[in-house]
């Protein structure tokens, strides 16, 4: 892994290495566990260029994946925004990711990165972003916290997009209910509990196939990657967060590009395009102070027999 202008900060805890990128948009650079023949990548480490799709992870925030329209209404005054991506024709992942954040280790097993943003290229949300990174035994917890500082009320997302390694008999399950389905670009234009052929998570899909870039709603909020020539798997758990008194359901993304040595599994507060969706599902107003946050708990262990996932 080469390091550029953006030097790499090492957490060492639980026979895990953790590297993060706090100059390059509060990134992952690196998660490995440690292996008698070696680290072993749990997520695809990053080859130390400055273009952001190359790192291990970063963090979606005050939104996740793509907003339409040129921008959003809220309140009854519409709020524009920028394309963020060359080649991108809709702004995309938030702005958190495009700016540097600022790290700290507030003990042996944690680190932690802040982000203060101000109307970032023009956009609309003024907030204070958190990730706390904890490796722990067996695997790590990941929490992204964001909290509205602007005076006037504003929606907002949360995400994480790791890409994770594929060997040719990686699979991926989770429970779900549905999926968005796109037309000719990524925008989901219809929701259906029909999945086309080798999409259905509650089954499990092979990492390898034709292009997936869709949300699914419903996700229970487990998942699970099988690499069955190391005789592991990786889960993750997003536990529930309270909504306007209730219990609100997760949802998670799918990118598999038909070639390249990695796909991604996102854990979403929303789906995409959530802004212009009815009822804007998954995104949460905040006031001025209010915060919510996501948080997973990735875990590697050995492979377990398969059983299907259920969408209860």
């Amino acid at each position: 892994m080469t390091e550029t202008t953006h030097p790499i900060v090492w957490l060492h805890h639980a026979d895990q290495h953790l590297g993060l990128v706090p100059s390059l948009g509060g990134s992952v650079a690196a998660w490995q566990a440690d292996r008698p023949e070696g680290p072993l990548d749990l997520w695809r480490p990053w080859d130390g260029t400055p273009d952001l799709y190359r790192l291990a992870s970063f963090p979606m925030v005050p939104w996740s994946n793509r907003i339409s329209g040129g921008g959003f209404t809220h309140g009854g005054r519409f709020h524009p925004m920028q394309n963020n991506r060359a080649g991108e024709p809709y702004p995309i992942h938030g702005d958190g990711w495009l700016q540097p954040w600022v790290l700290t280790q507030p003990a042996d097993d944690t680190l932690v990165m802040t982000l203060r943003s101000q109307g970032f290229q023009g956009n609309p949300h003024d907030y204070e972003a958190v990730q706390t990174f904890r490796l722990v035994d067996g695997g790590l917890d990941q929490r992204v916290e964001v909290r509205h500082l602007g005076e006037q009320p504003l929606p907002y997302g949360i995400g994480v997009h790791p890409w994770f390694p594929r060997t040719p008999a990686t699979r991926i399950s989770a429970p779900v209910q549905g999926v968005w389905l796109c037309g000719d670009d990524p925008m989901p234009v219809e929701h259906t509990t029909l999945y086309p052929p080798g999409w259905n998570l509650n089954e499990g899909v092979s990492a390898h196939g034709t292009l997936i870039d869709n949300g699914y709603t419903g996700w229970g909020g487990s998942a699970r990657i099988e690499w069955p020539e190391r005789g592991l798997q990786l889960t993750a758990t997003m536990p529930d967060f309270e909504r306007d008194g209730g219990v609100a359901q997760h949802y998670c993304l799918i990118y598999r590009p038909p070639v390249g040595p990695a796909f991604c599994f996102e854990p979403i507060t929303q789906p995409i395009d959530a802004f212009h969706l009815a009822g804007q599902p998954g995104l949460r107003v905040l006031s001025q102070g209010e915060a919510f946050a996501l948080h997973v708990q990735w875990r590697l262990g050995p492979l377990q027999s398969p059983a299907p996932a259920s969408a209860g």
